[in-house]
């Protein structure tokens, strides 16, 4: 019997990943609902599609503006508790919706709870992807993302169906306040279990110099490892590209190829199991070919399945594409969010999240606009092929780039200039 063997247990195994897992995805279902549901309740209260956009506005715009200092503060913060103040605040956010319209509906109390629960969001999602490798070791953080966005992705495709189901039946009121009971059930996990936590100085609290340097300090160490702009710069171009493409899927089915609105929920239904399927596999495939070929390789099939999203004709064909398109996406999603985990010293992982979130949370609306209104011009048909083109053309640029490593290494961390750090790692689970 040898040791190494004694360290490969299964990760449901863990207590504290197995609580985090179960109460995240239970969250995620949460998060479905009201993806649905306040867009209907908008809908319902004004009638008005640009009221529902505003409104998807103002949610993006907090998140944005939250992500130029939500490093420094995860990175300043115990992290376990900052998750659990954030889905406290959005627990009564949320939950303040329901009560206000049992008792007269207000349209403006939905705009302040999206501005100030975006907030929160971005806040906790950056603590989030901080906290993993806290959580589990460091060999372990593929499998553990693998199987947090695995049910993630499962909780995004049911999630919509089941809060349409509740809206239908019992209103959209109702399908909000199961939104704010997952962050309750959210809290009540987090606070049970244990991350591996740092020492902090009392000396280190937060200072206004922080806030001004943080997003700075971010984009400082992705450009001083050379895998981790590599990786920065080309998923700059690929966010550019992608974040419009799900809604040219439905135009290409719904509008050129003339099919209706069942044809539609399948196609979102196979780009979603495609999801699923992308990360199920992450963790089994980067062990076996790798960072670099498995990083490549997902743009490969995305290239690909999108030009042959624009010169089929058949459905089946079109379905196909999806879920390839959802899969390979998954895939090298998760893998360089691992990356940027495994790479980056933990006295830094909040403000290097926050960074190259918000870099692609900034450009991709942008490229958004630009590839729909190329399609609204010229068809689908030559911006999708022309963007399956460029995906290939990424890929081809990565092989001559330090993304084509097996296994990259971390790179020594540039200085810190909010100050020296006596911290110290405790395992405390």
């Amino acid at each position: 019997m040898s040791t190494p063997n004694l360290r490969v247990r299964p990760l449901w195994r863990d207590r504290n990943f197995a609580v985090f897992w179960a109460v995240q995805t239970t969250s995620a279902f949460g998060d479905a609902f009201a993806l649905v549901a306040l867009p209907l309740l908008v809908l319902q209260a004004t009638g008005s599609v640009a009221q529902m956009g505003l409104l998807t506005g103002v949610a993006g715009a907090g998140a944005i503006a939250t992500g130029l200092f939500a490093g420094m503060v995860v990175d300043r913060i115990d992290r376990r508790r900052l998750m659990i103040w954030c889905d406290v605040a959005r627990a009564v956010l949320y939950g303040a919706i329901p009560v206000c319209w049992a008792i007269e509906p207000q349209v403006w109390l939905l705009y302040a709870v999206m501005a100030c629960a975006s907030v929160f969001s971005m806040l906790f999602q950056v603590g989030y992807v901080a906290a993993v490798p806290n959580l589990v070791d460091r060999d372990r953080i593929v499998e553990a993302n693998s199987r947090l966005q695995t049910t993630d992705a499962i909780a995004h495709v049911a999630g919509p169906v089941l809060a349409g189901a509740v809206a239908a039946s019992f209103g959209s009121t109702v399908a909000i306040a199961l939104d704010a009971v997952s962050f309750a059930v959210s809290v009540a996990g987090l606070v049970s279990i244990r991350l591996r936590t740092r020492a902090v100085d009392p000396g280190e609290a937060p200072a206004w110099r922080d806030v001004r340097t943080s997003f700075v300090t971010g984009l400082r160490f992705l450009w001083a490892s050379p895998v981790l702009r590599a990786v920065t710069m080309l998923l700059t171009v690929i966010t550019f590209l992608s974040l419009g493409l799900l809604d040219v899927f439905i135009y290409r089915v719904r509008t050129e190829l003339g099919h209706g609105d069942g044809a539609v929920g399948y196609l979102l239904g196979f780009a979603g199991a495609g999801t699923i399927l992308g990360a199920a596999l992450t963790a089994r495939l980067r062990r076996r070919w790798g960072f670099g070929t498995c990083w490549l390789t997902s743009y490969v099939v995305c290239g690909i399945a999108v030009a042959l999203m624009g010169v089929t004709g058949a459905l089946a064909v079109a379905d196909g594409a999806a879920l390839a398109y959802g899969a390979g996406m998954a895939l090298a999603g998760i893998c360089s969010m691992s990356l940027r985990q495994q790479l980056t010293p933990d006295r830094l992982l909040g403000r290097v999240t926050a960074a190259f979130w918000t870099l692609h949370s900034a450009l991709g609306p942008v490229g958004a606009v630009v590839l729909t209104a190329l399609v609204a011009h010229f068809g689908a048909r030559g911006p999708l092929l022309a963007v399956g083109g460029v995906f290939l053309v990424v890929v081809a640029i990565g092989l001559f780039s330090p993304i084509r490593q097996r296994d990259p290494q971390p790179a020594e961390a540039p200085p810190d200039p909010s100050g020296p750090r006596t911290a110290t790692s405790t395992d405390v689970r």
